[in-house]
């Protein structure tokens, strides 16, 4: 079933939060709003585009429902592209509902969860990737997720996308051209530098990839367990980390039976972490079920601390841990007060970087935190971010597998005709980013996860 809004229909929620404020905002957009505002205020009034005006909004009968603001905004010059209006009276949960009931009585239906933005995307005011920076900006839990958000919302994703997507028609369009004239005495292939054309496009497309892995983590954040022995020192690393005493703290291995789970800011960057429970044989029932909760755990991060107490440390000490396959591990060579030894970071050796602290001195803490940073690829300085979801991920892996598939099939066997076919796969998955090919339970999905009102 369809999941468009009938853009006959005028619309109304309230724009504002939950709860008691100063200031309450009701909105209105469709054809009946400009007529809506006129019932709700005085006969004499005369409404007036861009300009606030201080009305009184009344009900059916005359009588004064509040005092406040009245705004007013023509098609095509607005949010959503339609005639819009906003009452902003005062911020009460009764003067609100007052106000959104009148509209309701006026002609307008309660709108839906992100119904404006999606007016908005349908009249073609913004496309996919800005409707979504819009619910990321009001989401973002950091200074640099939200500017991130608010480089997207302002189109520099958009534009990379759209600079990739000329490229990749370009070379379509060519290719398709030189697969209708066969009978041109033209070697099109080398007169038009198609391989070297999809070398460069493909290129690019890894380019967008990693700007675009970056900044879906400044979306959700760089998702990190500690993992290690009993009593190696995974507690006392998360309280450093988050400087509190999340985690108790004992002598006794095996202090931390379940997953713990802290979030945390470093230079902008969300991090969530999870302390696991010591991997060990055990036959006692808890334990175990904390160490298989800890082994699913494992598969579902970003990376992996291994935390190892330098007493117990080898030249392979992550053998035998059996951490998932394609999950980085970092080892964390805990302790190192012990033996008076020195904060460092070696990432030049033959198996994981390892990082060698003391969570009980700080000593170390920095270099960790700097890998952090760089695990993250992002550094203190993000300008030029914008932000991205998994879903432009998975898009952008399924453009990589087409043009990929595409570079071999005119590498190795000058098949131009499959090339084409690759090309138009992926003009499709780059469109599905922006939405020029998007499916209803695409955009259902998208716009049921805003609030009302926006």
């Amino acid at each position: 079933m369809s999941t468009q809004p009938q853009l006959t229909e005028t619309i109304a929620a309230i724009a504002t939060a939950p709860g008691v404020g100063g200031v309450g905002i009701v909105r209105v957009s469709g054809s009946e709003a400009h007529a809506i505002a006129g019932a709700m205020t005085r006969e004499d009034h005369q409404l007036t585009i861009r300009r606030a005006d201080y009305e009184a909004f009344v009900d059916a009968g005359g009588r004064i429902l509040d005092q406040g603001i009245l705004l007013a905004f023509a098609a095509p010059h607005s949010f959503t592209g339609e005639d819009v209006i906003e009452l902003q009276g005062h911020g009460g949960p009764v003067v609100m509902d007052l106000l959104l009931k009148r509209t309701l009585e006026l002609g307008a239906r309660l709108a839906r969860p992100g119904e404006f933005s999606e007016r908005a995307f349908l009249n073609g005011k913004m496309d996919l990737t800005q409707v979504e920076a819009i619910a990321d900006l009001i989401e973002a839990t950091t200074e640099a997720s939200a500017r991130a958000a608010q480089r997207s919302l302002q189109g520099e994703f958009s534009e990379r996308i759209a600079a990739l997507l000329e490229s990749l028609v370009s070379l379509r369009v060519y290719v398709e051209s030189a697969i209708d004239f066969p009978d041109e005495e033209i070697d099109f292939l080398s007169e038009g530098d198609v391989t070297g054309r999809t070398e460069a496009l493909l290129a690019d497309v890894e380019r967008l990839m990693a700007d675009s892995q970056r900044g879906q983590l400044l979306r959700d954040g760089l998702q990190i367990a500690l993992a290690g022995r009993p009593n190696a020192g995974k507690s006392s690393l998360l309280n450093a980390l988050t400087q509190r005493q999340t985690a108790i703290v004992t002598g006794i291995p095996g202090t931390t039976r379940d997953l713990l789970r802290e979030s945390l800011q470093i230079d902008g960057i969300p991090l969530h972490l999870v302390d696991t429970a010591g991997l060990h044989e055990t036959e006692d029932a808890i334990e175990r079920e904390g160490i298989r909760r800890a082994r699913e755990a494992f598969e579902q991060v970003d990376h992996i601390l291994h935390v190892i107490d330098q007493r117990d440390l080898t030249e392979n000490a992550s053998e035998g841990m059996s951490f998932p396959q394609g999950v980085a591990v970092t080892e964390v060579i805990n302790k190192i007060d012990l033996s008076q030894g020195k904060g460092r970071l070696e990432t030049d050796r033959n198996g994981p970087a390892r990082v060698y602290l003391s969570a009980k001195t700080g000593a170390g803490m920095g270099q960790l935190i700097e890998h952090i940073k760089t695990l993250a690829g992002i550094q203190t300085h993000t300008e030029g971010q914008f932000m991205a979801r998994r879903r432009h991920l998975d898009a952008l892996d399924e453009v990589h597998e087409a043009v990929t598939r595409g570079l071999q099939q005119i590498s190795d066997y000058q098949a131009g005709e499959l090339l084409a076919e690759e090309l138009r796969l992926a003009q499709q998955a780059l469109g599905r980013i922006t939405g020029t090919f998007t499916s209803d339970d695409l955009l259902g999905e998208i716009f049921t996860s805003f609030c009302i009102g926006k």
